[in-house]
Formats: C-alpha cells, sequence, structure tokens
C-alpha cells in the first residue's frame, strides 16, 4: 500500500477515548529540586522536560536585554525545554543570543512551516544560523492542518526527505509535528512513526469540542513525546475585545490565578510532557510561579472542570 492511501485509510481509525482522569502512571515523571519544575518524559526518546516549555514567542520584538532577562528567569526555575519557529516574528534571532550561554544544557526544539523538501532545507538552515547552533534537539513540522498538507509532505520532493537527511547529518536528533485538527494529527501519526507532537489539549475543546481526547489516545499509544498548547486558553477572543494588553496572543488567555491554574492542572492532568504556555512573558512568570502547586485535579475537581467548560466557547472543535 503506498503511504498517501495508507493515509487516507487511517486517518480516523483511533477510537476515541475518555482518558481523563488520566493515570499519570504513562509517563515517567522526575521531581526536581525545591524551587524548580518537575520534568517529565518525551516519549521514548529517554529525554526529561521541564513541565512548563518556554514558547519563543515570548521574546518576540524584546529588547536583547529583556529577552536574556526572560530566558534567565525560565532557567533559575528550571526550565530546559525552549521551542521556537521562523514564523514569530524575531523570535529567532532574540532568543539565539540569550539562549547561547544555556544552550549545551537545554533542550532546544524548532518548527517549518514549509512542506516541500527545497523550502523545508532552506528555513532550517535559517533557523540554524539564527539560534546560533549547530543542531535542534527536536525539529518539527509546524501547524500542519489539512490532510493536502500531509500529502505534500509525505510525497518524493515533500519536507519530509529535508527531515530524513538532516537527521542523518546531525543538525536535528528528533522529528516531530504540530498540528491544529484532528485529522492531519491522525494522519501524520499514521503515516510515520514521530517522535512527538504538538498539539492543543485544553480544558474548553476537550470537553466541548471533543478535540483531543482521540489524538491524546494515538499519541500515548505510540509513546510519542506530547507537548501540549493551549493549556492556558480561554476561548476565542469576544468580538470587539481590547487585545492591546496581549498583543501576541490569538485567543484570549486565561486570567486570575485561580483560572490559569485550573487551565495547567487540566492539561497537566494529562499523560503528556509539557504545556508551552501563551507568547507573553507576564503569563509565562505566572506559570512558572505555580510550579509547586500544579498537582492532578481530584475527580471532584474534574466534575468542576467539565460544568465550567460548558460556559465557554472552544476554540476548535471536532465533528467526527
Amino acid at each position: 500500500m503506498k503511504r498517501r492511501d495508507f493515509i487516507s485509510k487511517t486517518v480516523l481509525a483511533a477510537p476515541v477515548f475518555s482518558l481523563f482522569p488520566a493515570d499519570l502512571s504513562f509517563i515517567a515523571r522526575e521531581s526536581s529540586p525545591a524551587g524548580k519544575l518537575e520534568k517529565r518524559a518525551l516519549g521514548k526518546t529517554g529525554e526529561m522536560l521541564s513541565v512548563i516549555g518556554f514558547g519563543g514567542i515570548i521574546v518576540m520584538d524584546a529588547t536583547p536585554e529583556d529577552a536574556a532577562a526572560s530566558v534567565k528567569f525560565a532557567i533559575d526555575a528550571g526550565v530546559n525545554h525552549f521551542d521556537v519557529a521562523p514564523s514569530y516574528g524575531d523570535a529567532e534571532v532574540k532568543l539565539g543570543p540569550a539562549l547561547e550561554p544555556y544552550r549545551k544544557n537545554v533542550f532546544l526544539s524548532c518548527k517549518t512551516g514549509k512542506r516541500t523538501k527545497d523550502d523545508a532545507r532552506k528555513e532550517l538552515e535559517q533557523s540554524l544560523k539564527n539560534l546560533r547552533t549547530d543542531h535542534f534537539d527536536l525539529y518539527q513540522l509546524h501547524a500542519v492542518t489539512s490532510l493536502e498538507d500531509v500529502k505534500t509532505i509525505f510525497e518524493p520532493g515533500g519536507a519530509m526527505e529535508t527531515f530524513l537527511e538532516a537527521k542523518k547529518e546531525g543538525k536535528i536528533r528528533y522529528i516531530g509535528f504540530s498540528a491544529h485538527s484532528v485529522e492531519a494529527a491522525m494522519a501524520l501519526m499514521n503515516g510515520f512513526d514521530f517522535d512527538s507532537i504538538m498539539f492543543p489539549f485544553n480544558y474548553v475543546t476537550w470537553n466541548v469540542g471533543n478535540f483531543g481526547p482521540q489524538v491524546l489516545e494515538l499519541a500515548r499509544q505510540k509513546k510519542m513525546g506530547i507537548i501540549a498548547l493551549k493549556a492556558m486558553a480561554k476561548g476565542p477572543w469576544p468580538k470587539d475585545a481590547d487585545r492591546s494588553k496581549y498583543p501576541k496572543c490569538w485567543y484570549e488567555p486565561l486570567l486570575g490565578e485561580e483560572d490559569i491554574r485550573m487551565g495547567l492542572r487540566f492539561t497537566l492532568s494529562h499523560p503528556v510532557t509539557n504545556a508551552i504556555t501563551p507568547g507573553d512573558a507576564e503569563l509565562f512568570k505566572i506559570a512558572i510561579n505555580m510550579r509547586d502547586t500544579l498537582s492532578p485535579l481530584s475527580n471532584k475537581e474534574v466534575a468542576a472542570i467539565k460544568t465550567k467548560a460548558t460556559t465557554a466557547t472552544p476554540l476548535f472543535r471536532y465533528s467526527g
């Protein structure tokens, strides 16, 4: 069977499981010294990453001094996973110098939004220069949404050829992807043995949008590292909302310590590796300062969060 035929036949093959409240025995966890973040396994790679990851968009448009301060704050709290992408404005060129003193001791992931071999190679090489590094620990296909994109990626001359070549060259260690649709995520996982997935796992999309359970179950079956997006998302911005305070957030973030903690605890109560916070320095600091209070939800809290979710609008829905 050709790979593209395999994808079309298996895109929705995984059953939908209600994995929540989850059994965290599915994932290796490592306690850290007081004041530092817990670490969890990135699938079967053997890597242990901090349960809160640093989204590179935090340093987009920041001064070099502010970028360096944000990175140092993260390092001091035990963050060892930094993720960035070329589409985040000048984030790469800001993160590179700020991260350089710590590069040997952190796990650096980057992404490409390109779908063809040549375009992906060009973007990879430029990102390596921008980040002042000779390799990425994890390189990911970025924001795959359509099955047409999946087809292009896996075709001859597609981006996957660059990924495989770059791995042989030692320029990337692990291969992953981020996706914003259930269909694309399932097709990618069934088309290649990826090391990791980056996907929205949010209390509203999960409980109201039926968006996430089926993806998490298949990723867990495949023993992939699971990097969570949108843990701190409330939902779409309301019409005429004032977005000036959070210009880097394309969705409305959760605000207030109680709600932010709830969103993070919901996501981290699943067998995910970590959660990437919104691209705002202050929201990131709030999440980091909650590091000692992110215990798994109790059954009573699970029921309460399901009820709360029904009053919100999910960022994503899945009707399959």
